[in-house]
């Protein structure tokens, strides 16, 4: 049986400091300029934990500034502990109304293999971990959660968030972001037993996930194989049911061809190819905006229908497979875009020579993977809206 426990959360003061000045996004989506407008917003901005500046006069790495600024934020009361263990419903709901509503708790970290309680959702590309994992030996708190998809049919249905909430904060880009403490042992039980009852695929935080493991042996190795709050994460799990997630794709562009590559000739050996236009942005916005696979070049635009025998060829239902397929013989280089005007823009600097668009994975395509326990492509799924830093914190020491 997996575990989903409650925890004394971490969270500021909605009395010293406004919440939709000090939440931030997920670290790895902030670039440099984004980090500073979120510094400038408040000098309690989470990002100031989440992707710290060493100080450089007092000789104090990136990791040990983090550490002293939480330490130094509770100390003066801009972020508070609860007063006991809770779960904390979340819900995110975009500007267009759609709503995504999980709950915020510990989740046990598990071992991987065919019988695991939590599995990942797709490969990972290299990345380096020694960065979260130095953040986390030195603050010892879950900054931010991981995101996981249980496949326990019901479990929205395990609690209803009570209005008003006790944390609303709109994000820059519109999406009001809402939570509720939970500390009625019957819900608790309720919500526990229904996450441990079904496997938990990870949808975003699969490094996070995989340094809070590090982190774990790297205790037990020390204290004797004792468990503690460091066999868990923080986490949002979310039921993986229609209703409740919006799945986006992952578009590629490409460089480094060769000189004369014709890719409308590569792809018709594998998809019906119909020119759409010159790439002009309203083609490429209906073709985007539509979720049409499309292929985009200076010379055009191309719609590509897979053929029947394309995903047996492949060896799965994905457009990311498809297009590694169609590409497996021209030398080439591949980036990742989450828009279609991404991608355009890309190709309008000449930062990209082409670019495919794909079409977003279904959740039935998702739950189809995990049932199966098979691992996506690296960037097949884009999950949105993230969830924020700075909603709750979690302390590896409470």
């Amino acid at each position: 049986m997996g575990r989903f426990e409650p925890f004394r959360g971490l969270r500021y003061d909605p009395a010293r400091v406004r919440i939709d000045q000090v939440i931030a996004p997920p670290y790895d989506v902030i670039s440099s300029a984004e980090r500073v407008h979120l510094v400038s917003r408040s000098p309690f901005n989470s990002v100031r934990l989440e992707l710290p500046e060493p100080d450089l006069p007092a000789r104090h790495d990136r990791y040990e500034v983090a550490a002293e600024l939480l330490a130094s934020w509770l100390e003066r009361g801009v972020i508070v502990p609860d007063a006991g263990p809770s779960l904390y419903p979340y819900r995110m709901t975009s500007p267009d109304g759609r709503r995504t509503t999980g709950v915020l708790g510990a989740l046990g970290l598990a071992e991987p293999g065919p019988d695991s309680d939590v599995l990942p959702h797709e490969q990972t590309l290299p990345k380096p971990k020694s960065d979260r994992l130095d953040l986390l030996r030195a603050t010892r708190t879950n900054l931010s959660p991981i995101w996981g998809l249980s496949l326990a049919s019901g479990l929205t249905a395990t609690f209803e968030p009570i209005e008003p909430p006790l944390l609303d904060a709109f994000d820059d880009e519109g999406v009001r972001h809402e939570l509720w403490p939970l500390d009625e042992p019957d819900v608790l039980d309720a919500i526990g037993h229904a996450v441990a009852s079904a496997p938990v695929v990870i949808a975003d935080g699969h490094h996070r996930y995989e340094t809070a493991r590090t982190y774990q042996r790297e205790v037990r190795e020390a204290n004797g194989d004792q468990p503690g709050p460091h066999d868990l994460v923080l986490a949002l799990v979310v039921e993986l049911a229609e209703d409740q997630l919006t799945v986006g794709p992952i578009h590629r562009t490409f460089t480094d061809l060769p000189p004369h590559t014709d890719l409308p000739a590569e792809f018709s050996k594998w998809f019906d190819v119909v020119r759409a236009g010159d790439a002009t942005e309203r083609v490429v916005g209906a073709l985007g905006d539509s979720h049409s696979l499309a292929l985009l070049t200076a010379e055009g635009a191309w719609m590509l229908t897979p053929r029947p025998e394309l995903s047996e060829a492949a060896g799965s239902d994905l457009d990311s497979s498809f297009i590694e397929l169609a590409m497996r013989d021209v030398p080439h280089t591949s980036t990742h875009q989450h828009t279609w005007p991404e991608a355009l823009a890309a190709l309008g600097r000449g930062e990209a020579q082409a670019a495919v668009l794909l079409r977003p994975v279904t959740v039935a395509q998702i739950a189809q993977w995990a049932g199966a326990r098979r691992k996506m492509p690296p960037k097949t799924t884009y999950f949105s809206p993230k969830p924020r830093t700075g909603m709750v914190f979690r302390s590896l020491d409470a």
